[in-house]
């Protein structure tokens, strides 16, 4: 299958810069994968499309001010690195995503705004990519990504974050820091959808994979078979383990809130399904523990767990589409994004919304 499949002309105004003057303010469309018919509505309407017997999940990771800026010690320039994940136990060594990663060379030294100095160093697997590890004399903390970061907004949004990004590329429901990129599709939901969710019955459970740039790295093989994905990790607590499972027993649809979540459940799926089980034997769907993934879904991928699908516009010939692809179908998925173009939808992260189910 070939990555140019999943390409569709986007005019550069409908990728939005902003989000909606009042948060929940956006359009909604609704896909049925089975017919591949459209239908238009705004996000107040959605507590209308879901039935009570649904359970949603949502992931509840939160987004850090991970994009950082450097001065180089040796020339005073600076540098941008986007800090993704600590990667070792005392929280010294991180690895980075950083802009001209070809000059940013292990031993290279680069002082931060609060006078901090951090260090390239070489570790396997990141040389000729755009990662770089940063090792420090001490742990860094959310502490410091507060005194020193900022809002790592998309390379699409053609602007610098602002105080108002602070609240606005966060979800109303996020509680665990660890995210280098926002779980967009929870951007819409406000305390009162919430509240109207909760008033239909309802319910609700949560997930937490922290963001990676891996998601959103572009698609740079021809085949998409020979797309590799950075890992990401996440987290299945105890009590949305159980409530899946009693919802997938009971034959009550599994509705996830994102791709993130969507990589969460499947993922532990697989894991199932590598242990030489199937889900749902043992009345088991999902298992409750910590793991990471590199999940890459693409038609042909067989859910089994998820039901429906929440979700945002997504950027051509990237991962997300192809996922979404595999769950509602690319000839559906390609004549949807024709239609959201066609009626104006705003698309990327802080744009209108999809319902798949």
């Amino acid at each position: 299958m070939k990555t140019s499949d999943f390409y569709f002309d986007l005019p550069e105004d409908l990728i939005a810069q902003h989000p909606a003057k009042v948060r929940g303010q956006d359009k909604l469309m609704h896909l049925d994968p089975n017919t591949g018919s459209v239908e238009h509505f705004m996000m107040e309407n959605l507590p209308d499309l879901i039935t009570p017997d649904t359970l949603m999940v949502f992931n509840n990771s939160r987004v850090r001010r991970a994009r950082v800026y450097g001065i180089k010690e040796t020339t005073g320039r600076e540098t941008e690195f986007m800090f993704l994940n600590s990667i070792d136990k005392e929280c010294c060594i991180w690895n980075t995503m950083v802009k001209s990663a070809k000059k940013q060379k292990p031993g290279m030294n680069y002082k931060f705004p609060d006078g901090t100095v951090g260090q390239i160093i070489d570790i396997p697997g990141n040389a000729g990519t755009e990662f770089r590890a940063m090792k420090f004399d001490f742990a860094i903390d959310e502490d410091w990504f507060e005194r020193n970061g900022h809002i790592p907004l998309p390379p699409y949004i053609k602007r610098e974050d602002t105080e108002a990004d602070s609240e606005r590329y966060q979800n109303v429901y996020a509680k665990e820091t660890g995210s280098a990129a926002c779980p967009t599709a929870g951007l819409h939901f406000t305390d009162e959808m919430l509240k109207r969710l909760d008033e239909k019955g309802i319910d609700r459970c949560f997930v937490t994979l922290h963001v990676g740039l891996g998601t959103f790295l572009p698609v740079r093989e021809e085949e998409i078979e020979n797309h590799k994905m950075h890992e990401e990790y996440y987290t299945v607590p105890v009590e949305t383990a159980e409530k899946i499972n009693k919802a997938k027993k009971e034959d009550r649809p599994i509705l996830a809130v994102g791709t993130t979540s969507v990589r969460t459940l499947e993922s532990v799926g697989q894991r199932i399904i590598a242990s030489g089980k199937k889900p749902g034997d043992n009345g088991e769907w999902v298992i409750p523990g910590t793991s990471s993934t590199s999940i890459f879904m693409y038609p042909g991928y067989k859910f089994n767990v998820v039901d429906q699908m929440f979700t945002n516009f997504h950027t051509p010939e990237s991962t997300l589409i192809m996922l979404v692809s595999a769950f509602a179908g690319k000839e559906n998925i390609m004549n949807a994004y024709k239609q959201a173009v066609e009626n104006r939808y705003r698309f990327f992260s802080y744009g209108d919304c999809m319902l798949i189910k």
